[in-house]
């Protein structure tokens, strides 16, 4: 069963103002991966993009803003957010329904060249570090040479006082920018499973998570780490081209 476009507008609309909340600087790292997906696919005139963990479709709604001749395949496990995607951003991507690291996954993205991007932003941290060292030499073998990994996310540092030094500054920045005392992640949950038109999604969610789960296995893979997974992966070129508080944007390039 769908959702109305009145209704996923709604929720999508909410979903942003929560999102604020909870990822520092989002509107800026979103800014500065389109930077650096226009920067890397300058010249093609159709790239293909892949947004892992997708999501409703923020960032494949602002790519295709930014890239108009872009093909975007968006993925996501989440039933839910994935609907409010297809109706909400109907013309951004193309919506997949997979779960990221299971085995064949990639098979459901029906590829039909090699990827020129792909992008993800608070989405990889759940894969435990095998899953996550598997996840980045698959999408190393779907890019082509030259092709780019872009991966927003909040990564903590190698020691505990850096660690919660990095996450501090960042709060602060997301108090300042307005997002204390607005909705939450744990709210928008809440109130949107109180919404009727909702609830088939959500039993097919509840379904899906106690199947696959969905925590937060890699969260304390430093950035450092994940750039250590990258070059085992396959990527030769690795680096961090933005940071604020604990939130990164770290480039993977396939030679």
């Amino acid at each position: 069963m769908g959702v109305s476009m009145a209704a996923a507008k709604m929720w999508v609309e909410r979903w942003e103002r929560q999102q604020q909340h909870y990822a520092v600087d989002r509107e800026e790292r979103f800014t500065v991966v389109a930077d650096v997906i226009e920067h890397m696919t300058a010249g093609r005139s159709r790239p293909l993009l892949l947004d892992l963990g997708c999501g409703p479709g923020s960032l494949a709604a602002r790519l295709a803003e930014r890239l108009p001749d872009a093909e975007i395949v968006a993925v996501d496990m989440d039933p839910l957010l994935l609907e409010l995607g297809r109706t909400h951003h109907a013309g951004a991507a193309r919506y997949v329904d997979t779960v990221i690291g299971d085995d064949g996954w990639t098979d459901a993205l029906e590829l039909d060249r090699p990827l020129d991007a792909a992008v993800s932003t608070t989405a990889l941290h759940y894969l435990p570090e095998p899953t996550l060292l598997c996840t980045y030499r698959r999408l190393a073998s779907l890019l082509r040479p030259g092709g780019a990994l872009v991966n927003g996310d909040h990564f903590p540092q190698d020691g505990p006082l850096c660690s919660e030094l990095t996450a501090h500054v960042g709060r602060r920045r997301a108090e300042r920018a307005g997002g204390h005392g607005h909705e939450d992640w744990e709210s928008w949950w809440a109130s949107a499973a109180q919404d009727p038109e909702l609830a088939d999604l959500f039993s097919r969610r509840a379904q899906r998570r106690s199947v696959f789960g969905g925590g937060n296995e890699g969260g304390h893979l430093t950035a450092a780490r994940h750039m250590e997974l990258l070059r085992q992966a396959g990527f030769g070129q690795v680096a961090p081209v933005w940071q604020f508080g604990d939130s990164h944007v770290l480039v993977a390039v396939k030679d």
